[in-house]
């Protein structure tokens, strides 16, 4: 175990699935998060030893130079899907990002890893997916051999996106369509990203390269959610909402976010214009050597938990009807 990999935001839903990945790769791990306290079970991923949990805000050069002290290679995974606070996307995907890559740089890092987002776009009218491209651009300028990994939606136990839509089915009798529904995603489970994150710190070649990841399937937000619906056995309505009426949505969003999670904000209601699908122009999974996971394969292992009578309600029912039998 003598290289040594820093992973901010290493804690969280895809962070976790890199940092076992490198583990199990023989690096010694060490996990950069705000609060350590929440993140002390990461250390039961590795051998004794091999990982380590510190303290780092990005927004906080000299707890990132801490964080990176000896490191071979730096991996930034910390990310936002709405603004809180002080913690926006200019902070945190630009800035942020812009300040990894330049303690990197100065504490001689060989490999900088950014985790971005298919449909980055500097001209994108979304905050999100325009910070994402601008924090690609700062991390590439001061250090050109940037390894770029953009994912489409990620799926897997813990997800924000299928776990989301089956928590609403189950307060709601309908769930929205935003801009009808046709917008496509291309979802990519977590441990495979979890292992291309890990490849491009490991693999030479992956240096300087960008990787859009997606699954082998494509589909609209509409499908997605019918999905949901099957695998979980709920019948709800869903109602198509125009650009306009969405947009009047997520500004609902954004005020009520500010007390609790909203159902969509604004700037999501702006993502979802574009398709989330990869283009073709760059790399993906399988050139990693990595075999994508469907959709169909995972959902079953996880989705069960919203449907009435859990894991077991088709094994209960048949039961039950073997017994009237």
């Amino acid at each position: 175990m003598q290289n040594l990999v820093t992973v901010f935001g290493g804690s969280g839903f895809v962070g976790t699935q890199a940092v076992r990945y490198l583990a199990k790769a023989g690096w010694r791990v060490r996990v950069a998060v705000r609060n350590p306290n929440l993140a002390y079970k990461m250390r039961l991923l590795g051998d004794v030893g091999q990982i380590d949990v510190v303290q780092t805000n990005i927004r906080n050069q000299a707890s990132i130079e801490r964080a990176l002290d000896g490191a071979t290679a730096s991996l930034n995974l910390v990310g936002l899907l709405r603004e809180t606070g002080r913690q926006g996307f200019q902070a945190i995907h630009v800035m942020g990002a812009r300040n990894v890559a330049e303690a990197a740089r100065s504490m001689g890092v060989r490999r900088v890893v950014q985790m971005s987002a298919i449909g980055a776009d500097a001209n994108s009218t979304s905050k999100y997916l325009r910070t994402k491209a601008e924090g690609e651009a700062a991390v590439r300028e001061i250090f050109p051999d940037a390894v770029v990994v953009r994912p489409s939606i990620v799926f897997g136990n813990g997800d924000s996106f299928f776990n989301k839509f089956a928590a609403m089915a189950q307060l709601s009798p309908a769930l929205p369509l935003i801009g009808g529904g046709h917008t496509r995603f291309q979802p990519v489970f977590v441990g495979d990203l979890g292992q291309a994150l890990a490849r491009a710190v490991i693999d030479d070649d992956s240096a300087g390269r960008t990787f859009e990841l997606g699954g082998p399937g494509v589909f609209s937000f509409k499908e997605l959610l019918e999905k949901m619906l099957a695998e979980t056995d709920q019948r709800r309505l869903l109602i198509p909402v125009p650009w306009p009426a969405a947009r009047m949505l997520g500004s609902l969003g954004d005020v009520i976010g500010r007390l609790i999670p909203p159902p969509v904000t604004l700037d999501q209601v702006e993502s979802l214009r574009t398709d989330n699908v990869v283009s073709g122009q760059y790399p993906g999974l399988t050139d990693l050597g990595i075999t994508p996971t469907s959709v169909e394969a995972v959902l079953p292992t996880y989705l069960y938990t919203y449907r009435k009578g859990g894991q077991y309600a088709d094994q209960d029912a048949r039961e039950m009807e073997a017994g009237r039998a």
